[in-house]
Formats: structure tokens, sequence, C-alpha cells
């Protein structure tokens, strides 16, 4: 029995010469395996420090997201060039390490856009081991029950509690726009496991945000943005309401329009409903036919714009501007108010204001 189990895991390094190019691992014989029904998830977004990644394996196929018992799991793969650290696997022990210096970036591929969410065949493994840099690893979720590996095509897969753990960074997780966000300084998320899609039991509710992190919700957003235009959410079409990671902090991202094409963009402090940045464009905006005659005043372009900016006084217009763009004459003036800046772009013939945006003058 030995000498068949030598000659097992001899023939499973053979193979794992050419697994290890596809960025594939083989489990022994005598593994302890569990098969089960995962979902792969392609839905759900990564974001690391506020960009968003994307995954590939060696040879340029995007991979997603697994979810299984209501815990979302990357692979190890992506795990190792999050962390900067090379990955190996010894089929021998059957031990997958990460560490050293990973002296090569990302593997560039081609992004999927046709995997939709669907059931599919995994299996966890109790036989594989983990280290990190020397480190044997185990994993637990939430209530401190072990969790193994999970293997799926052929590729180990890690909770994205763990990987959290692992890189030292807190895990947050936005239900509305099925984001997982793993941040340095972010809201710690202490139930991380109830990430996903389908039959998970994550407190996704339909506030856009899980468990008690001291954020608004996404709809608290829309109205913090809604009142800020003078508009009713009957009066437009929301294209987002998007939680992000922005200069270490978290916004969200509210863009929506209007039945006229009037575009507006929003960034909303997610834990205290401030707007930190917006956006009006009146993308198509038609000047009028007869674009001629009298233009109105340089004072009158400037209270129009100081109309939209409450506080602001005429000593705090930096310039304004007669200038032509487009085919089209219209004044552009400049506000500094407080620590905001505001750019306005007005139609100089009949005052309608074309576009105006705003942003923090330390940005």
């Amino acid at each position: 029995m030995k000498a068949n189990n030598r000659l097992v895991k001899r023939a499973g390094a053979l193979v794992l010469c050419g697994a290890l190019a596809a960025s594939t691992f083989l489990m022994s014989a005598g593994a302890v395996n569990t098969n089960v029904t995962a979902q792969l998830s392609p839905n759900i977004n990564v974001v690391v420090d506020g960009t968003t990644r994307t995954f590939y394996n060696a040879g340029g196929t995007e991979v997603h997201p697994i979810v299984y018992n209501g815990t979302t799991y990357l692979p190890l793969r992506a795990i190792g060039e999050l962390m900067g650290k090379n990955v190996n696997w010894d089929q021998s022990s059957m031990t997958a390490s990460l560490g050293g210096t990973r002296t090569d970036g990302g593997v560039a591929g081609t992004p999927d856009n046709t995997t939709v969410t669907q059931n599919v065949s995994a299996v966890i493994s109790t036989d594989i081991t983990v280290t990190v840099d020397g480190v044997v690893r185990t994993f637990s979720n939430a209530n401190g029950t072990t969790v193994y590996p999970l293997v799926y095509n052929g590729s180990i897969y890690l909770p994205l509690r763990a990987i959290g753990n692992l890189m030292g960074k807190n895990v947050g997780w936005d239900g509305s726009t099925s984001t997982a966000t793993l941040s340095s300084d972010g809201p710690v998320i202490t139930d991380a496991d109830s990430f996903g899609n389908g039959n998970n039991t994550g407190n996704t509710g339909n506030t856009g945000n899980t468990g008690n992190t001291g954020l608004i919700t996404a709809d608290q957003a829309k109205s913090k943005a809604l009142a800020h235009a003078g508009l009713s959410s009957s009066q437009v079409t929301f294209v987002q309401a998007k939680l992000e990671w922005d200069d270490g902090i978290q916004i969200y991202d509210v863009e929506f329009y209007t039945s006229d094409y009037k575009e507006y963009d929003y960034e909303v402090n997610a834990k205290t409903g401030d707007i930190l940045s917006f956006d009006y464009d009146a993308d198509y905006y038609t000047p009028p036919a007869n674009q001629t005659g009298t233009t109105i005043s340089r004072d009158k372009a400037i209270s129009i714009a100081l109309s939209y900016v409450s506080g602001a006084t005429q000593s705090n217009v930096r310039s304004c501007k007669l200038d032509r763009d487009d085919g089209r004459m219209e004044y552009e003036v400049e506000i500094v108010y407080g620590t905001m800046e505001y750019d306005f772009e007005i139609d100089a013939y009949t005052g309608t204001v074309i576009s105006r945006d705003s942003d923090s003058i330390y940005d």
C-alpha cells in the first residue's frame, strides 16, 4: 500500500509540472474531500484599496469569485498577486505556499463578459495545507468554525475573510452592488462570510450595506444628491449609487439623469452624507438657433453662479470670462468658497447653466 501511495504521489508530481503552468493544483489520492455544489459568481466585484481588481489564470482566462455556504472565495493565484508573493505547490505534502517577493505583475488577459452566475461542482479539501512565509495558516469564519480551502476546476480558492486576515486588511461588503472591499483603513465587517448571492444569509437587506458599519445607505446617499440638485426621485432615472473607496474614505458614487438628458454625478461621503463633489452637464443642451444680439452682463452671469453656492458672495468669485465653446458664447465662472471650488459654464445669451461642478480645493 505504501509503495502504491508513493507511485501515486510521484505520478501526481509529474502531472503537476504541466499543471503549474496553468496555475492548477492536484489533490492526492488520499485527500479528505467533500464534493459540494458552489456558485460561480462573476457579478461580484472585488475592490482593493479603492481599485477594482480582475483576476486571470496563467493562460489569460479571467477567473471569478465563488460562493459556497454563504462564503465568498477567491483563487490562490489572485491572492498571491494581491499580496505581492509567489505561489508554489508541493504535491508530495499537499502544501500551497505563498512567500518571497513577486517579481512579475499580474497576469494580463481578456475580460470574460459571457459567464453568468451558475452552480458548479467543487471540492472542499481538509488535506491541503497553506503556508505564508513558512508559517502554516488555518482559517475560520466569524463563528470560529474552521473553513477549509475549496478546489474548483483544478485551482485552490480561499475565503475572502481569510484573505483579509492574510493581507492585514479590513473586509467590507456592499450588497446593493455585490462589491467586496479590502482596505487598510475601512470599517471592519466582522461577519465577512455572509457575502455573495443566491442562498447566502448576509445582512444585505435593501439598504446597500451590511451590518452596523456606521455608513449611510445607498438610498440615503441618493436622497442627499437629489436634495442638492433640487430634484425628486420621480424626476430622474438613476444609473448607479455605488459604494467605493476614494483617497482612503468610503463614498457613494451617485449618477442620475433627467428626462431632458441633464446628467448629474455626485460623490457623497458614506459616513457623514456630505456632498464631496458633484458634476452637472446638459450634454444635449442646444443653444438658441439665433445666437445674436446682446449677451447677459458679466455681473448677471456671476449672480446666476452664486445662486447655486449658498453663502458665497462676490468676494468668493475668482474669475468670470466670456468665451466661445462649441460654437456658442458662454461665461466661465469660478468660485472658491470654504474648502470647495465651483466651476460653471453659462450660456451668454439665455443665462442657462450648461454645466457646473465642484471639487475640494485640497484634491
